[in-house]
Protein backbone atom coordinates (compact mmCIF):
# COMPACT_ATOMS: atom_id res chain seq x y z
CA UNK A 1 0.00 0.00 0.00
CA UNK A 2 1.04 3.60 -0.56
CA UNK A 3 1.64 6.01 2.28
CA UNK A 4 -1.34 7.20 4.28
CA UNK A 5 -1.28 10.83 5.39
CA UNK A 6 -3.25 13.07 7.75
CA UNK A 7 -3.05 16.53 9.29
CA UNK A 8 -2.71 17.15 13.01
CA UNK A 9 -4.21 20.62 13.48
CA UNK A 10 -3.52 22.96 16.38
CA UNK A 11 -6.20 22.81 19.07
CA UNK A 12 -7.18 26.27 20.33
CA UNK A 13 -9.07 26.88 23.56
CA UNK A 14 -11.35 29.79 22.72
CA UNK A 15 -12.51 29.62 26.34
CA UNK A 16 -11.15 27.70 29.32
CA UNK A 17 -12.97 27.79 32.65
CA UNK A 18 -11.43 25.85 35.55
CA UNK A 19 -14.37 24.77 37.71
CA UNK A 20 -12.41 23.08 40.48
CA UNK A 21 -10.28 20.09 41.34
CA UNK A 22 -11.74 16.64 41.85
CA UNK A 23 -11.48 15.04 45.28
CA UNK A 24 -10.99 11.51 43.96
CA UNK A 25 -8.15 11.76 41.47
CA UNK A 26 -7.00 15.37 41.87
CA UNK A 27 -7.66 16.24 38.22
CA UNK A 28 -8.75 19.78 37.41
CA UNK A 29 -12.32 20.06 36.12
CA UNK A 30 -12.56 22.18 32.99
CA UNK A 31 -15.18 23.56 30.63
CA UNK A 32 -13.77 24.76 27.33
CA UNK A 33 -14.84 25.66 23.82
CA UNK A 34 -12.16 24.26 21.53
CA UNK A 35 -11.64 24.90 17.83
CA UNK A 36 -9.05 23.62 15.38
CA UNK A 37 -6.75 25.62 13.14
CA UNK A 38 -5.73 25.25 9.54
CA UNK A 39 -2.15 25.34 10.86
CA UNK A 40 -1.04 21.77 11.53
CA UNK A 41 1.63 19.12 11.81
CA UNK A 42 1.63 16.37 9.15
CA UNK A 43 1.78 12.64 9.88
CA UNK A 44 2.27 9.80 7.42
CA UNK A 45 2.01 6.04 7.92
CA UNK A 46 3.91 3.50 5.83
CA UNK A 47 1.78 0.33 6.09
CA UNK A 48 3.70 -2.85 6.70
CA UNK A 49 6.89 -1.11 7.85
CA UNK A 50 8.10 -1.82 11.39
CA UNK A 51 6.45 0.29 14.06
CA UNK A 52 8.60 3.37 14.56
CA UNK A 53 8.66 7.13 14.29
CA UNK A 54 10.83 9.60 12.44
CA UNK A 55 10.42 13.29 13.21
CA UNK A 56 11.49 16.19 11.01
CA UNK A 57 10.37 19.77 10.45
CA UNK A 58 11.01 23.19 11.95
CA UNK A 59 10.07 22.25 15.53
CA UNK A 60 11.35 18.67 15.51
CA UNK A 61 14.16 19.42 17.98
CA UNK A 62 11.99 20.56 20.90
CA UNK A 63 9.59 17.63 20.32
CA UNK A 64 11.84 15.42 22.45
CA UNK A 65 12.86 11.76 22.14
CA UNK A 66 10.82 9.78 19.62
CA UNK A 67 10.62 6.71 21.87
CA UNK A 68 8.30 8.58 24.26
CA UNK A 69 6.30 10.43 21.60
CA UNK A 70 2.52 10.35 21.96
CA UNK A 71 2.22 9.00 18.40
CA UNK A 72 3.87 5.73 19.47
CA UNK A 73 2.00 5.64 22.78
CA UNK A 74 -1.30 5.90 20.92
CA UNK A 75 -0.30 3.24 18.38
CA UNK A 76 0.78 0.81 21.09
CA UNK A 77 -2.36 1.53 23.08
CA UNK A 78 -4.53 0.62 20.09
CA UNK A 79 -2.44 -2.45 19.26
CA UNK A 80 -2.96 -3.71 22.80
CA UNK A 81 -6.72 -3.58 22.30
CA UNK A 82 -7.11 -4.87 18.73
CA UNK A 83 -5.66 -8.33 17.98
CA UNK A 84 -3.57 -8.51 14.79
CA UNK A 85 -3.78 -4.77 14.23
CA UNK A 86 -2.01 -3.76 11.02
CA UNK A 87 0.74 -1.31 11.90
CA UNK A 88 3.44 0.66 10.11
CA UNK A 89 6.14 3.27 10.36
CA UNK A 90 5.23 6.88 11.11
CA UNK A 91 6.87 10.09 9.90
CA UNK A 92 5.89 13.26 11.70
CA UNK A 93 6.61 16.65 10.14
CA UNK A 94 6.54 18.92 13.16
CA UNK A 95 5.49 22.51 12.45
CA UNK A 96 3.62 23.47 15.63
CA UNK A 97 5.51 24.79 18.66
CA UNK A 98 5.98 22.39 21.57
CA UNK A 99 4.62 22.89 25.13
CA UNK A 100 2.61 25.73 23.65
CA UNK A 101 -0.99 25.27 24.83
CA UNK A 102 -2.31 24.21 21.42
CA UNK A 103 -2.36 20.44 21.89
CA UNK A 104 0.28 19.62 19.29
CA UNK A 105 1.30 16.29 20.80
CA UNK A 106 -2.30 15.30 21.46
CA UNK A 107 -3.30 16.16 17.91
CA UNK A 108 -0.35 14.13 16.58
CA UNK A 109 -1.51 11.13 18.63
CA UNK A 110 -5.07 11.53 17.38
CA UNK A 111 -3.80 11.64 13.79
CA UNK A 112 -1.93 8.38 14.42
CA UNK A 113 -5.14 6.75 15.64
CA UNK A 114 -7.05 8.04 12.62
CA UNK A 115 -4.43 6.60 10.26
CA UNK A 116 -4.43 3.22 11.99
CA UNK A 117 -8.22 3.20 12.07
CA UNK A 118 -8.28 3.89 8.31
CA UNK A 119 -5.74 1.15 7.65
CA UNK A 120 -7.71 -1.37 9.69
CA UNK A 121 -11.26 -0.38 8.76
CA UNK A 122 -12.14 0.85 12.25
CA UNK A 123 -14.61 3.66 12.94
CA UNK A 124 -13.31 6.57 15.01
CA UNK A 125 -15.94 5.80 17.64
CA UNK A 126 -14.79 2.18 17.90
CA UNK A 127 -14.38 1.43 21.64
CA UNK A 128 -10.73 0.44 21.18
CA UNK A 129 -9.91 3.69 19.38
CA UNK A 130 -11.67 5.80 22.01
CA UNK A 131 -10.01 3.88 24.87
CA UNK A 132 -6.56 4.24 23.31
CA UNK A 133 -7.15 7.98 22.90
CA UNK A 134 -8.18 8.39 26.55
CA UNK A 135 -5.21 6.37 27.76
CA UNK A 136 -2.77 8.45 25.71
CA UNK A 137 -3.79 11.86 27.08
CA UNK A 138 -6.66 14.02 28.27
CA UNK A 139 -6.77 16.12 25.09
CA UNK A 140 -6.45 13.25 22.60
CA UNK A 141 -10.18 12.28 22.50
CA UNK A 142 -11.33 15.76 21.47
CA UNK A 143 -8.66 15.77 18.73
CA UNK A 144 -9.93 12.53 17.15
CA UNK A 145 -12.58 14.40 15.18
CA UNK A 146 -11.11 17.92 15.05
CA UNK A 147 -14.12 20.22 14.89
CA UNK A 148 -15.28 22.98 17.23
CA UNK A 149 -17.02 21.58 20.30
CA UNK A 150 -17.31 21.89 24.08
CA UNK A 151 -15.16 19.65 26.26
CA UNK A 152 -15.69 19.21 29.99
CA UNK A 153 -14.27 17.43 33.00
CA UNK A 154 -10.69 16.25 32.57
CA UNK A 155 -11.27 15.88 28.83
CA UNK A 156 -13.56 12.86 28.99
CA UNK A 157 -16.83 14.71 28.29
CA UNK A 158 -16.97 15.82 24.65
CA UNK A 159 -19.95 17.60 23.18
CA UNK A 160 -21.25 17.37 19.61
CA UNK A 161 -19.57 19.24 16.78
CA UNK A 162 -20.89 22.80 16.63
CA UNK A 163 -20.35 23.43 12.89
CA UNK A 164 -19.34 27.01 13.59
CA UNK A 165 -18.52 29.37 10.73
CA UNK A 166 -14.73 29.55 10.19
CA UNK A 167 -13.03 32.32 12.18
CA UNK A 168 -10.05 34.21 10.71
CA UNK A 169 -7.32 34.24 13.34
CA UNK A 170 -3.64 34.65 14.11
CA UNK A 171 -1.72 32.33 16.43
CA UNK A 172 1.41 33.68 18.11
CA UNK A 173 3.93 31.90 20.31
CA UNK A 174 6.88 33.86 21.72
CA UNK A 175 9.19 30.85 21.64
CA UNK A 176 9.01 30.13 25.37
CA UNK A 177 7.91 26.57 26.27
CA UNK A 178 5.37 26.58 29.11
CA UNK A 179 4.83 23.14 30.70
CA UNK A 180 1.31 22.66 32.02
CA UNK A 181 2.20 21.59 35.57
CA UNK A 182 3.72 24.90 36.76
CA UNK A 183 0.72 26.83 35.45
CA UNK A 184 -1.78 24.67 37.33
CA UNK A 185 0.46 24.92 40.40
CA UNK A 186 0.37 28.70 40.12
CA UNK A 187 -3.44 28.53 39.90
CA UNK A 188 -3.25 27.09 43.41
CA UNK A 189 -6.35 24.91 43.68
CA UNK A 190 -6.37 22.28 46.42
CA UNK A 191 -7.85 18.81 45.92
CA UNK A 192 -11.62 18.97 46.36
CA UNK A 193 -11.80 22.75 45.91
CA UNK A 194 -14.43 24.30 43.66
CA UNK A 195 -14.36 27.74 42.06
CA UNK A 196 -17.10 30.28 41.57
CA UNK A 197 -17.38 32.89 38.87
CA UNK A 198 -19.23 33.75 35.69
CA UNK A 199 -20.72 30.59 34.19
CA UNK A 200 -19.46 29.38 30.84
CA UNK A 201 -21.67 30.70 28.02
CA UNK A 202 -24.00 28.31 26.25
CA UNK A 203 -22.72 27.92 22.69
CA UNK A 204 -25.33 26.97 20.09
CA UNK A 205 -24.49 25.12 16.90
CA UNK A 206 -24.13 27.09 13.68
CA UNK A 207 -23.39 30.51 15.16
CA UNK A 208 -22.10 33.08 12.70
CA UNK A 209 -18.76 34.75 13.53
CA UNK A 210 -20.34 37.86 15.07
CA UNK A 211 -22.60 35.83 17.34
CA UNK A 212 -19.81 33.47 18.34
CA UNK A 213 -17.39 36.29 19.23
CA UNK A 214 -20.17 38.00 21.21
CA UNK A 215 -20.89 34.77 23.06
CA UNK A 216 -17.31 34.01 24.06
CA UNK A 217 -16.28 37.60 24.78
CA UNK A 218 -17.45 37.53 28.43
CA UNK A 219 -15.82 34.13 28.96
CA UNK A 220 -12.17 33.71 29.94
CA UNK A 221 -9.13 31.49 30.19
CA UNK A 222 -8.62 30.88 33.90
CA UNK A 223 -5.04 29.75 33.25
CA UNK A 224 -4.02 33.05 31.65
CA UNK A 225 -3.24 34.90 34.90
CA UNK A 226 -1.16 32.06 36.42
CA UNK A 227 0.62 31.53 33.10
CA UNK A 228 1.64 35.19 33.11
CA UNK A 229 3.50 34.56 36.37
CA UNK A 230 5.38 31.68 34.70
CA UNK A 231 6.00 33.42 31.36
CA UNK A 232 5.42 37.21 31.56
CA UNK A 233 6.13 37.55 27.82
CA UNK A 234 2.58 36.27 27.24
CA UNK A 235 1.39 39.74 28.29
CA UNK A 236 3.59 41.28 25.61
CA UNK A 237 2.05 39.00 22.98
CA UNK A 238 -1.49 39.86 24.08
CA UNK A 239 -0.72 43.58 23.93
CA UNK A 240 0.87 43.29 20.48
CA UNK A 241 -2.18 41.48 19.08
CA UNK A 242 -4.66 43.87 20.66
CA UNK A 243 -2.79 46.75 19.04
CA UNK A 244 -3.42 45.20 15.60
CA UNK A 245 -7.19 45.70 15.58
CA UNK A 246 -8.32 42.20 16.52
CA UNK A 247 -11.80 41.45 17.83
CA UNK A 248 -10.58 39.28 20.71
CA UNK A 249 -7.17 38.17 21.98
CA UNK A 250 -6.77 35.43 24.57
CA UNK A 251 -4.28 32.79 25.61
CA UNK A 252 -4.91 29.19 24.54
CA UNK A 253 -4.64 26.30 26.96
CA UNK A 254 -1.87 26.76 29.52
CA UNK A 255 0.16 28.98 27.16
CA UNK A 256 2.28 30.44 25.86
CA UNK A 257 0.41 30.55 22.52
CA UNK A 258 -2.07 33.39 22.16
CA UNK A 259 -4.81 33.62 19.53
CA UNK A 260 -6.50 36.69 18.09
CA UNK A 261 -9.75 36.72 16.11
CA UNK A 262 -10.18 39.10 13.16
CA UNK A 263 -13.11 40.25 11.06
CA UNK A 264 -11.63 38.85 7.84
CA UNK A 265 -8.67 36.88 6.55
CA UNK A 266 -7.03 39.94 5.03
CA UNK A 267 -6.88 41.62 8.43
CA UNK A 268 -5.39 38.47 9.98
CA UNK A 269 -2.70 38.23 7.29
CA UNK A 270 -1.81 41.93 7.63
CA UNK A 271 -1.50 41.61 11.40
CA UNK A 272 0.64 38.48 11.08
CA UNK A 273 3.00 40.19 8.64
CA UNK A 274 3.40 43.19 10.94
CA UNK A 275 4.07 40.97 13.95
CA UNK A 276 6.70 38.96 12.09
CA UNK A 277 8.53 42.16 11.18
CA UNK A 278 8.35 43.51 14.72
CA UNK A 279 9.16 40.23 16.46
CA UNK A 280 11.21 37.97 14.17
CA UNK A 281 11.82 35.48 16.99
CA UNK A 282 8.13 34.76 17.48
CA UNK A 283 6.21 31.94 15.79
CA UNK A 284 3.33 33.67 13.97
CA UNK A 285 0.67 31.87 11.92
CA UNK A 286 -2.36 33.43 10.19
CA UNK A 287 -5.01 30.75 10.03
CA UNK A 288 -8.71 29.89 10.17
CA UNK A 289 -10.36 28.26 13.17
CA UNK A 290 -13.16 25.75 12.69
Amino acid sequence: MSLLADRAPAKVNLTLHVLGRRAGDGYHVLESLVAFAGTADRLTLDPGAPLGLAVSGPTAGPAGPTADNLVLRAARGLAGRVPDLRMGGFHLIKRLPVAAGIGGGSSDAAAALRLLARLNGLALDHPAVVAAARETGADVPVCLDPRARIMRGAGEEIGPALCATPLPAVLVNPGVPVPTAPVFKALGLTVGETRTGVAHPVIAAGLDPDALVAAIGPARNDLEAPALTVAPVIGEVLAALRARGCRLARMSGSGATVFALFSDRRGAVRAASALRRAHPGWWVAPTVLR
